[in-house]
């Protein structure tokens, strides 16, 4: 990545005018801007609030795939990160990009970091939080697993199922909440037994708008419809509030088959034999249909 050219010759006349700015952008689409500035800064459509307290150690990239030795450090506030916010767990993963910035010239800039929010520990009214540059990614395992149930997730490009089509998604409103994790309907006509289960739970409206939950059961108990997430949400939730629905995939071909009705695309292997094929032993009858001998 080449250096800008006009922050560069900024910089050789020895009296700079630089800082830093940062731009944070969240799993549910909020974009917030800091800089350590005393003064906001505007660019790429962004403002870079200099209120914020937001500061970064420095940069500690090497050429190695180790997570970069860096964190930024700020101040926990109402009008910019709130506690709340990251105790729901809205910054986690958060995309982050950082800027040496010619504040006299903003134009004059150059991306010095670009990763994840990793580790966030809060104390003391502040927080302090781990960024993992780029590299991070290569450090996970990665590679095509042969086993009988379907590596894919519902609904990506490998499994290409649309979830928009009628039967899978449902919209409702909460008839009762219980610890966060357990979710009351009165009905969800047309969706049979267990038919969410493995599926997923986003909050559309309320102070948990945008947590996204993992479905452990869905069942019908005292004439209800009771949905428990594998987890609570950790933000506040109470009757009335929109959730969205979606339906679940148990990975089987089966399910596959007669659920969503695409074979074409599943990704598992159905026929690979089992790990009972180990105890197998050879015979000399000839016969290999698997039934029993006599």
């Amino acid at each position: 990545m080449s250096f800008d050219a006009g922050l560069k010759a900024h910089l050789a006349t020895g009296a700079t005018s630089v800082c830093h700015a940062w731009r944070i952008a969240r799993g549910d689409g909020v974009v917030m801007g800091f800089t350590d500035h005393d003064r906001e800064l505007r660019f790429d459509g962004v403002v870079f609030r200099a209120d914020s307290g937001l500061s970064a150690l420095a940069l500690q990239q090497g050429t190695g795939l180790s997570v970069d030795n860096t964190e930024a450090v700020g101040a926990l506030s109402d009008g910019a990160i709130r506690e709340t916010d990251i105790e729901a767990g809205r910054f986690d993963g958060a995309e982050l990009t950082a800027w040496l910035v010619n504040w006299a010239a903003v134009d004059e800039r150059q991306v010095v970091f670009r990763g994840t929010l990793g580790e966030i520990r809060r104390a003391g009214g502040a927080f302090r939080a781990e960024l993992r540059g780029l590299t991070e990614a290569l450090n996970r395992p990665a590679g095509r697993v042969y086993q009988k149930p379907c590596p894919a997730v519902l609904g990506d490009g490998a499994c290409k199922v649309d979830l928009s089509q009628p039967g899978y998604v449902a919209e409702r409103a909460l008839e009762a909440v219980e610890d966060g994790q357990k979710f009351t309907f009165d009905a969800l006509a047309g969706f049979d037994f267990g038919w969410f289960q493995r599926g997923r739970l986003t909050v559309l409206s309320g102070a948990a708008a945008g947590l996204v939950g993992t479905v452990k059961r869905d069942r019908f108990l005292e004439g209800g419809r009771v949905v428990e997430l594998w987890e609570p949400l950790r933000a506040p939730i109470v009757a009335g509030d929109i959730v969205r629905l979606e339906a679940g995939c148990d990975k089987r071909f089966e399910t596959c088959r007669l659920k969503f009705d695409n074979v074409l695309n599943f990704r598992g292997f159905p026929d690979i034999p089992g790990e009972d094929w180990q105890m197998a032993l050879p015979v000399r009858s000839g016969e290999t249909s698997g039934g029993s001998r006599r």
